[in-house]
């Protein structure tokens, strides 16, 4: 008989034991957790002003990996929106306006708190992540598109490391544990990953019966 017992439980890390899954369906939903989860990460940056010594490539890159706060339930992929994702709508796109301040008188440090989102809930997960550093007169300006993407896509949009060990009292007991990059709740990445193997798993039952 299968079961799961929670384990450990805080605001960026659960742990679960997993008892009599059988291993594929466990790393199955390990690598669901990982990578197939949706979350919100900037995708295109539109530069309108960078005097820093970062090129306008790097600094997008940064502004991509800064991990965002997530909403699933109030915005959709822009795969499966009704705008059809291009450009975007305010149900599958957010956007984030960075506008350094300016000191002529020493070098600053732009961090993560610089970013305004025309969304209050699509936040970076922390104001103190460092994006560039400035010297006297510098200055970054820039306009960021963020969106629901998932980690099969690029690893910006990756939701956690997960890990998978096993039990040392039995070979039928293992632990999954889900270390949250903070765009979402662990235990909600758990019961997505559990809903997206499910759905793959009809969706694969309905292909074999057509073949039938």
């Amino acid at each position: 008989m299968s079961s799961l017992e929670l384990v450990h439980k805080d605001d960026r890390k659960i742990s679960v034991k997993l008892k009599g899954v059988p291993l594929q369906y466990a790393n199955a939903l390990r690598r669901t957790c990982l990578n197939d989860v949706p979350v919100f990460a900037i995708d295109t940056v539109d530069i309108i002003q960078n005097s820093s010594v970062i090129p306008d490539e790097g600094l997008a890159h940064r502004l991509g990996l800064i991990p965002l706060r997530t909403d699933l339930e109030r915005f959709s992929e822009p795969a499966g929106c009704s705008c059809g994702g291009d450009p975007g709508c305010s149900n599958c796109r957010v956007m984030l306006v960075l506008d350094s301040a300016e000191s002529e008188s020493e070098s600053i440090t732009v961090l993560s708190e610089s970013l305004t989102s025309d969304d209050a809930d699509i936040l970076p997960i922390s104001g103190k992540i460092p994006i560039v550093r400035l010297a006297p007169g510098q200055k970054v300006k820039a306009e960021c598109f963020a969106r629901l993407g998932r980690g099969t896509e690029h690893a910006k949009w990756n939701s956690a490391n997960v890990s998978i060990l096993v039990d040392g009292e039995s070979d039928d007991e293992r632990i999954l544990t889900i270390e949250s990059t903070g765009a979402l709740r662990p235990e909600q990445i758990l019961l997505a990953g559990i809903d997206e193997v499910n759905r793959k798993l009809v969706e694969f039952q309905g292909m074999v019966k057509e073949l039938g």
